[in-house]
């Protein structure tokens, strides 16, 4: 009995929980009934939420069954999103409607990554064996990305994507997006801005997809007869109240299937072209059309003027926007009034601190701590991939904005350039010989950023100069022969001469010209054509320019220079405007191979100077080698002289560029020990990683 019991009361809880199952069942059905209850309440709040947002009318035909919520339900289950960037790749997310991000690269091509779809695409839109019905279905936007100064084939990637997924059937959810490059240009401020706000419209249009809400039709489909037409007037009042305000769009973009939503909503009454109009009221509806768009015109304008700056008086706008202002003063410019500009060198600093001086020291002789880095215009006619400015200047064929006068352009230029200067005083290492001479501008490098021979008064501009005592070095990217033919006299006249075929001059500049080649190829003999001394400036781009030896070569008799400079390409980071990398920086000992085989195609040339700390040589004409001797330094007091001589006499006093020569250092010379460092400098090796890429 004993035994029993204490097994009955180990065994006591089991039995307990036994005879009590039913309540313990009952417990958990009642737990999982009222977790159903509290969804069915929350999922109705939300319906009855979204109801709200419906008018009371719409509400009203509902409760009528005059339509049915399921007919007009059309959800999104997601967005898949297409990039075609140069930089970036194909990503796709989720499904539903298709989101296309197109690029237009160099003469309105696609993008790397976006080739082969376009082609695929373009070859299905034109084959009849895809027919019309092919993406019957797919759901898709385009937003385009480009540059209006490319005005032939701006955003051309867009609008043909765009047309072709019309062709095979597709649905467009929102008319296309353009994003502009050109700040001047563009519609919000930038690009990033024209994204913006195209992106807040789709987004709009997602939501109203989501609740079931579709795009009223216009009444002018050009696919056949439309459902909408048929339906009731209490159905096309609803619609009217689903889409009111939801899709305004710009008409200025282009809609080569479908009509904009100003068409859809504001007809203002007047006939649809489809519908059946009286002969005699024909013309009276032509007029009334005629009389919407010149005031739709006009309207346009004055947003345009708004929008860019520029008064209806005619004087032109600033070419430096604010958008633009803020990005070249974070990149170290002192903007002056609305075009110029002026930076310190690098070499300038480091001259001041007896660190040695540019390649231009070691060439021509210049006191680079007395040297101005300056342009009297930030515009350019190129897109260079090796740009360092990562093209946040603007791009232009013509000058078209406000000009400023070049005694305030040059006054307002040495006065910056002495405040840089003395924000180094008191710098540990600054020379204070060299701190005081820097403060006397002596040099001014025409080369900062931009074009400058497109400022009308450029002529103007390089007077002052000699009249200061300055010295002129001027770069231009041969676009502009005419210009190059009108220009004045100046100490050395660069062209850059940075591909030798029209294929690769195309891929590495970018011009914006059409007749670009033939620009080039003017500007060079324009150049042959000028008694003081001439530069071709080659810069060598591993992969894409260093193979084209012969082609140099007649390139170099086209323009007969008087020195040619190769220099390797310098890299300036990781930017989307540019593909290049490290890769394609060539070492030193691959720009001397290059400069000697060149050099075996051009008898009249010689390998003369070497600066191995910029990746530079020198090739001069042996005219300029006299008993064995390089005379390729300038005599910059004897140039003065020369010039205001010229300008006394009103040009009839001419002179060349032998008429001002100075023999060159030994340490200059290629070969040297010294690899083109002046010895009375301290050469200093940087530790920190990173690199101040400014400088001419």
């Amino acid at each position: 009995m004993d035994s029993s019991v204490d097994v009955w009361d180990l065994t006591s809880p089991l039995l307990s929980l036994w005879i009590n199952r039913f309540y313990i069942y009952l417990g958990f059905a009642l737990g999982i009934s009222l977790w159903i209850c509290v969804q069915i309440i929350l999922k109705k709040q939300a319906k009855n939420s979204q109801e709200k947002c419906i008018p009371k009318g719409t509400q009203d035909l509902m409760m009528k069954g005059s339509i049915s919520l399921q007919k007009k339900q059309v959800f999104v289950s997601g967005v898949k999103i297409f990039y075609g960037s140069q930089t970036g790749t194909a990503k796709a997310t989720s499904k539903g409607v298709c989101v296309f991000l197109l690029a237009t690269y160099t003469d309105g091509q696609p993008t790397e990554s976006a080739q082969w779809f376009c082609k695929w695409l373009q070859e299905a839109a034109h084959d009849f064996r895809y027919g019309k019905t092919y993406l019957e279905g797919m759901r898709y936007a385009v937003f385009g990305l480009g540059n209006s100064a490319y005005l032939s084939h701006f955003n051309k990637v867009g609008r043909s994507v765009d047309k072709w997924l019309w062709m095979l059937g597709a649905q467009r959810v929102l008319a296309r997006g353009e994003g502009d490059c050109d700040v001047v240009k563009s519609k919000h401020g930038s690009i990033e801005a024209d994204f913006r706000a195209w992106k807040a419209k789709f987004t709009s249009r997602l939501q109203a997809l989501r609740k079931g809400e579709k795009k009223p039709c216009s009444g002018n489909c050009k696919r056949g007869k439309c459902k909408s037409k048929q339906q009731g007037p209490e159905q096309t009042e609803l619609e009217s109240h689903l889409h009111e305000g939801l899709h305004h769009r710009d008409t200025e973009e282009e809609e080569p299937c479908e009509s904009s939503s100003e068409e859809e909503d504001g007809s203002n009454g007047h006939q649809s072209l489809n519908s059946v109009v009286d002969v005699e009221d024909l013309g009276k509806i032509m007029d009334h059309m005629k009389k919407e768009k010149r005031e739709k015109d006009q309207q346009e304008e004055k947003m345009s003027l708004l929008r860019t700056g520029k008064s209806e008086d005619g004087d032109g706008r600033a070419m430096i926007t604010p958008a633009l202002r803020d990005a070249l003063t974070k990149q170290g410019y002192q903007l002056i009034g609305s075009h110029s500009g002026v930076k310190l060198c690098r070499w300038t600093k480091a001259m001041l601190r007896g660190r040695g001086g540019c390649y231009k020291h070691t060439f021509y002789g210049i006191e680079s701590h007395r040297c101005m880095e300056l342009t009297p215009s930030l515009a350019c006619a190129n897109k260079c991939v090796f740009c360092w400015r990562h093209h946040t200047n603007p791009v232009g064929t013509e000058w078209r904005w406000k000009m400023d006068q070049p005694e305030m352009i040059l006054k307002e230029a040495i006065e910056s350039h002495q405040r840089m200067i003395r924000q180094f005083k008191g710098v540990p290492g600054v020379q204070a010989e060299r701190f005081q001479e820097g403060l006397e501008v002596r040099h001014c490098a025409l080369s900062l950023v931009g074009e400058p021979i497109m400022y009308p008064e450029i002529n103007a501009f390089l007077e002052l100069l000699h009249q200061c005592k300055i010295s002129s070095f001027l770069v231009t990217n041969a676009q502009f022969p005419k210009e190059i033919r009108n220009l004045k006299p100046v100490t050395q006249l660069y062209v850059s001469v940075d591909a030798s075929t029209k294929d690769s001059l195309r891929k590495i500049d970018r011009p914006l010209f059409k007749d670009f080649w033939q620009r080039f190829l003017d500007s060079l003999k324009a150049l042959a054509a000028k008694e003081q001394r001439t530069v071709y400036r080659l810069t060598l781009v591993k992969s894409w320019n260093v193979d084209e030896l012969q082609a140099y070569a007649r390139l170099v008799s086209l323009g007969n220079p008087d020195f040619i400079e190769v220099k390797g390409v310098t890299y300036c980071g990781e930017s989307s405007a540019s593909s290049l990398t490290m890769a394609n920086v060539p070492w030193h000992e691959e720009v001397v191979r290059f400069v000697q085989e060149l050099v075996e195609l051009i008898p009249d040339y010689e390998l003369a100077c070497e600066h191995e700390h910029s990746n530079c040589l020198l090739i001069a004409h042996r005219k300029f080698k006299i008993d064995g001797e390089w005379w390729t330094w300038i005599d910059y007091g004897r140039f003065q002289e020369l010039i205001q001589r010229y300008e006394g006499s009103g040009g009839s006093e001419t002179f060349g560029a032998k008429d001002y020569m100075a023999r060159t250092p030994f340490w200059a010379l290629f070969g040297a020990q010294e690899r083109g460092f002046d010895p009375r400098d301290t050469r200093h090796q940087r530790k920190s990683r990173s690199k101040d890429v400014s400088g001419c």
